[in-house]
């Protein structure tokens, strides 16, 4: 009796060591990874929507609750909030996915419901470098899904990257124009301070790619007609105050000095003259701090956080959120909240201090939960909502 019921016994724990096991390996199965971390507003619930996405960099919502979500080495995929996606879209711009380079940030038209028209911006080959350009397509959406219709509309002019600082944040305002992100290619810097190229610059161009009449610089023989403001380094955020109507951007700095400006015609925001950051030789770089005829930052990191995405709070899931600014952090791998008084920042609060993943994008869904993606090879769609909801 004894060994046949030691056997019996054996087998029954090796059955539920497997069941054990396959229920841990199998979140395809009806579980889906969670966790929890702590906050000012409660117990966060952070869910795992969709992984396996190679360095994910863009999302934008669909009218119907979906997320077109772009992946740097040049695939453009559709992902429902059950996690469900789409095979690599077709149609989408050949990129040069090299270095920070390849298919970047993604952005619906204001009246997409009526045209179907996305912009997505991208690091374009060149030679032997790269510049980011920005192209309009029209949506099918299938089945199966792809993009027709694609069209380079804006090109950055002056000196080649070879992998690094592309800018690409896209915003559109009320009225349709569009603002578009440029990076000062990292060996340019001083270019950034030269109205004679793109680099270091945001610029306002309309859906066809072309100046506005009124942008600051039309018609000065010495200056690119598209160029809107100067003096930037690398922005990895852009958006418009739903409260203020006014555009922000987050940029990097070096080693230390990552700013937050509020954006105005034709002002210098100082980059490479002034600064809070030193080079990652450790040597200085600018001349001060503050100079007359540039732009102060509204905040500054130091040491640096490595800023990317953002998304002023406007839903009723965070009630006491409502009016905060987040943004991602690569280097310091969190989500901030900044707390917010007019143009003013009164505070910072760090959340997912653990999660230990690089926060690429920063979005609020229609849903009222913030959406983010995470910069990695295998990286993730996340939901991050209060717990039970």
């Amino acid at each position: 009796m004894f060994p046949s019921n030691h056997l019996h016994q054996s087998r029954a724990r090796c059955v539920a060591l497997a069941v054990l096991l396959l229920l841990l390996l199998l979140p395809a199965a009806g579980r889906t990874a969670e966790q929890q971390f702590p906050s000012s507003a409660g117990t966060l619930a952070v869910r795992t929507v969709a992984s396996g996405l190679e360095h994910p960099w863009g999302l934008a919502f669909l009218p119907d609750g979906r997320m077109l979500v772009t992946e740097r080495p040049g695939r453009l995929r559709i992902i429902t909030q059950d996690g469900e996606r789409s095979a690599p879209l077709p149609g989408v711009p050949e990129v040069w996915a090299s270095g920070q380079g390849g298919l970047l940030d993604i952005a619906l038209d204001r009246d997409f419901a009526q045209n179907a028209t996305l912009y997505v911006c991208f690091a374009e080959r060149d030679g032997r470098g790269g510049r980011t350009a920005l192209a309009r397509a029209r949506l099918i959406d299938g089945p199966p899904p792809k993009l027709d219709q694609l069209k380079v509309i804006f090109r950055q002019q002056g000196p080649l990257s070879s992998g690094l600082h592309y800018g690409c944040r896209i915003a559109q305002a009320p009225d349709g124009h569009l603002f578009l992100a440029l990076g000062d290619h990292f060996a340019f810097r001083d270019e950034a301070q030269n109205l004679g190229n793109h680099l270091g610059k945001l610029v306002r161009i309309t859906p066809d790619g072309t100046a506005p009449s009124d942008n600051p610089f039309i018609g000065r023989s010495n200056a690119m007609p598209e160029i809107w403001s100067y003096g930037h380094r690398n922005v990895q955020s852009l958006a418009f105050n739903p409260f203020s109507g006014a555009l922000w951007e987050i940029e990097h700095g070096p080693r230390g000095g990552d700013e937050v400006n509020i954006i105005g015609r034709g002002k210098n925001y100082g980059w490479p003259v002034i600064g809070f950051g030193i080079d990652y030789s450790g040597a200085k770089i600018h001349e001060a701090t503050a100079k007359p005829g540039m732009e102060q930052p509204i905040k500054v990191w130091v040491p640096s956080i490595a800023p990317s995405g953002m998304a002023f709070y406007r839903g009723t899931l965070f009630p006491e959120w409502r009016g905060s600014l987040f943004t991602g952090a690569l280097a310091a791998q969190l989500l901030v909240r900044l707390t917010l008084d007019g143009d003013r920042v009164t505070g910072e609060e760090r959340l997912l201090a653990t999660l230990g993943e690089r926060i690429r994008d920063v979005r609020e869904g229609p849903d009222g939960a913030l959406w983010l993606l995470t910069d990695a090879q295998n990286g993730r769609l996340l939901r991050v909502a209060p717990a039970g909801h």
